[in-house]
């Protein structure tokens, strides 16, 4: 198994917990070096709180793991394309590249609805690879929306 599909599935077993929980399953971990120096779920729900996304979250870990804001030598592996509010939070924390499993056709903010990471000027460049086992990612999320319909949960 590739490096990029293990750090994947990592942030997978994050997206569980979410869907476990009742929240949008999208999780995050956040790799330096090789190892996994954060990991996060979204938790808006839980929290009552719009910006406790999984990848403000694991920018906020990390963060405080390596006691640093810049996490210049970090890679970001998430399960849904960020939106504006996260990819902005990743291209300020100067986290070198984002490893995404599925695009976002609603509110993607890496290419699907506008893409920040090339329209927004700025001074660090985060690079991108999509895709990274986009069944699965794309699948925990189908899975959840269904049940949230079966529940009548989903508002929009």
């Amino acid at each position: 198994m590739e490096e990029k599909e293990k750090f994947m599935k990592e942030a997978l077993k994050e997206a569980r917990k979410a869907y476990n929980k009742l929240e949008v399953p999208v999780g995050a971990v956040i790799v330096k070096d090789g190892q996994i120096i954060a990991r996060a779920h979204n938790l808006k729900e839980t929290k009552k709180d719009t910006t406790k996304h999984a990848e403000i979250l694991a920018i906020q870990k990390a963060s405080k793991k390596i006691e640093a804001w810049r996490l210049l030598d970090c890679d970001m592996y998430v399960t849904l394309e960020p939106c504006a509010m996260c990819i902005g939070a990743i291209i300020h924390s100067r986290i070198r590249k984002i490893y995404i499993g599925a695009m976002d056709e609603k509110t993607g903010a890496c290419g699907s609805v506008i893409n920040l990471l090339e329209d927004y000027p700025s001074n660090h460049k985060v690079e991108k690879e999509i895709n990274i086992l986009q069944k699965e990612c794309e699948t925990i999320l189908k899975q959840f929306f269904k049940k949230l319909r079966k529940t009548k949960r989903c508002k929009n």
